[in-house]
């Protein structure tokens, strides 16, 4: 498994290495450099940090941030940091994926969302790695760090598990084949242990996960399908609390999770009744 580093910095990501490496001293991969210096804890940086954080030369780096910046990529504070600009935020919400995805399933986190008052989040996945497209909050919830567009591994979280669990077999084969990353002491980094896991989730239809993120979170997810039945997304509470809170989240999560599978038409969310705009409110529970 691959991610980014303990200090967050963009040479210290890992992650599609292969594909850089094919880039090899192109200017998208310089690009792409530059934009992953950015992440929740530097938000905005310096030409200098940007350069360190790239590992690009600081002319180079000063050039590109110039041409980033006139076209709207980069945003340039009145203190002389560093920011994405909205043109590339313009850019990434076009993502089909996201897009249609988010606009079918909100309607039912919504109503997740107001039956919990937790953390609701729709994940995909891109690869070995999940991308949450989708994220509602209530003042009161436990904090978390997942937010749109943030990438995790599939191994550390119930989302991320969910999606693992009806991944291609090469896809899981290469997570057993690590490595893989330790967030905490309950993170599932044993392969057998994963490997038994995967299988827990495909008989019962949703993941609990302990920990394994957060020593203070607990979180439940249960598969989102498409109209050949494919899972291709998941759909996860967050929470403070024990395994057990979460499993009283169970019930209304999976039917969260079959309402929007419902509304992308897929055939094992069956279909009792037509329902107005595809929606199918969440009980309270």
């Amino acid at each position: 498994m691959t991610g980014r580093g303990p200090g967050g910095a963009g040479p210290g990501r890992d992650a599609k290495d292969a594909p850089r490496d094919a880039l090899r001293d192109s200017p998208l991969r310089r690009l792409l450099l530059l934009l992953e210096s950015f992440d929740p804890q530097h938000d905005e940086l310096t030409l200098t940090e940007l350069s360190k954080r790239s590992g690009l030369p600081l002319t180079t780096t000063h050039r590109m941030i110039g041409e980033l910046t006139a076209a709207g990529v980069l945003e340039r504070t009145t203190t002389g940091r560093y920011h994405v600009g909205l043109r590339l935020w313009e850019t990434a919400a076009l993502a089909p994926r996201a897009l249609g995805m988010r606009e079918t399933a909100f309607p039912f986190l919504e109503d997740l969302f107001l039956a919990t008052r937790e953390n609701v989040l729709l994940a995909v996945r891109d690869g070995d790695e999940m991308v949450f497209v989708e994220r509602l909050s209530a003042p009161r919830a436990i904090p978390v760090l997942s937010f749109l567009g943030r990438r995790r591994s599939l191994h550390a979280s119930s989302a991320g598990l969910v999606l693992l669990a009806h991944a291609e077999p090469e896809l899981q084969e290469q997570v057993f084949a690590g490595p893989l990353r330790r967030y905490t002491s309950r993170t599932l980094v044993d392969p057998a242990a994963l490997r038994a896991e995967l299988d827990r989730i495909r008989r019962c239809g949703h993941a609990i996960s302990e920990g394994h993120m957060s020593l203070s979170a607990v979180s439940v997810a249960a598969p989102v399908r498409d109209e050949t039945d494919t899972v291709t997304a998941s759909l996860t509470v967050v929470l403070a609390g024990s395994s057990a809170d979460a499993r009283r989240l169970v019930p209304a999560v999976v039917a969260a999770a079959r309402g929007v599978s419902r509304a992308l038409g897929a055939p094992s969310a069956g279909r009792s009744r037509k329902l107005r705009g595809g929606r199918r409110p969440v009980a309270p529970f």
